[in-house]
């Protein structure tokens, strides 16, 4: 649903971080469509593949590109500033397992986090961080009762664990125990901020997103998975339904970038209402997939039929079943995904086939 721009609307410079990259680009591409008086910078190092091909659609859109890394405090801008949003992230909930160092996930996640704070300390400057669902814990979350249905895993309405219920896991869900390295260096942040928040009066707000997804999305197995599913199915690449028995019945929901938009908008416009708010955002229990469920939804809209694999073992951090109980958000300000899950694999696959011999390289190796 389009915005209203208000013409003479007061000019602010908003800087995203991680802003060649699916959520920051789509974000600085409908922030600049909506204020075209705003500056926007996105900052970005260029690191994930697939990222160097949102430079044109930032140069058409207005937004000041800058090449730089949130791990060096020099490559941040210096100009005024009056916003940051912290999407500059390493996602993969893998980053650091099988003998790998986890120094690269720290140093972005949770160092480039700490060089956002300062420049915000510095200019006054308000902070929309996007943390994650994975801040919740791993063996928690496991351990969240279940029935199972022909195509998915449901969770009952009876928990043993406050905070979670069939609407989803809520924001009042404990914290303690192992999440994973991504999972942990996010929560760090959110930790973070609440001092910086106390000490210096800072005004932000912490999303923990659940799965966002739509064009753009350079989706990976660990990263992404409904933009790789759809992939799969146009560059016709094999699948595999990992863990849980390799029965494809595991569940998250999906939240529609354009939805998180919409959302971050109103909290750059809307400073007071979020400020010091940390809230959960995403689809929610009615806009949910199981892997299974999302292969027939690619089957139906591609026409095609690829071959999918079955690996029952579980890898590090593997979940069973999320989903976002976003009532404090809705409580908040009445927002609520206005896209379904159909309308995300939709608008992905006539993004893929749009774009086929550009995506080719980054999805269909």
């Amino acid at each position: 649903m389009p915005r209203n721009v208000v013409a003479n609307e007061m000019t602010r410079s908003v800087l995203i971080t991680g802003g060649a990259g699916f959520i920051g680009a789509n974000l600085a591409v409908r922030l600049k469509e909506w204020h075209p008086e705003w500056h926007i910078t996105a900052l970005d190092n260029l690191r994930r593949r697939g990222s160097e091909l949102n430079l044109p659609r930032l140069g058409a859109a207005g937004v000041t590109f800058v090449h730089g890394d949130v791990r060096a405090a020099d490559d941040l801008p210096s100009d005024p500033v009056d916003a940051i949003i912290e999407c500059a992230a390493e996602p993969s909930v893998l980053a650091g397992h099988g003998g790998e160092s986890p120094r690269y996930v720290i140093e972005a996640n949770l160092g480039g986090l700490i060089h956002c704070l300062e420049l915000a300390r510095a200019r006054g400057a308000d902070l929309i961080f996007l943390s994650t669902s994975r801040v919740y814990p791993v063996a928690a979350l496991n351990s969240l009762r279940v029935c199972e249905e022909p195509t998915r895993f449901v969770l009952e309405a009876e928990q043993p664990l406050p905070g979670a219920s069939a609407c989803g896991v809520a924001e009042t869900f404990p914290l303690e125990g192992a999440r994973s390295l991504y999972g942990a260096s996010k929560l760090c942040g959110e930790l973070l901020i609440s001092e910086y928040a106390t000490a210096y009066g800072l005004r932000a707000v912490i999303n923990r997103c659940g799965v966002i997804a739509g064009p753009w999305q350079m989706g990976k197995v660990d990263q992404g998975v409904f933009a790789l599913w759809m992939a799969a199915h146009v560059f016709n690449r094999p699948l595999a339904y990992l863990g849980w028995g390799g029965t494809g019945k595991q569940v998250r929901d999906l939240l529609h970038v354009e939805d998180l938009c919409e959302l971050v908008d109103r909290q750059l416009t809307e400073t007071e209402r979020f400020a010091g708010q940390t809230l959960n955002v995403g689809g929610g229990t009615a806009n949910s997939l199981s892997l299974q469920e999302t292969t027939r939804l690619c089957q139906q809209i591609t026409g095609r039929r690829i071959a999918v694999g079955s690996c029952p073992e579980n890898r590090p951090a593997d979940v069973r079943l999320y989903q976002s109980d976003c009532r404090r958000l809705e409580q908040l300000c009445g927002w609520r995904p206005t896209r379904t899950p159909e309308q995300v694999l939709a608008d992905l696959h006539a993004w893929m086939v749009a774009h086929y011999d550009l995506l080719r390289p980054v999805f269909g190796g």
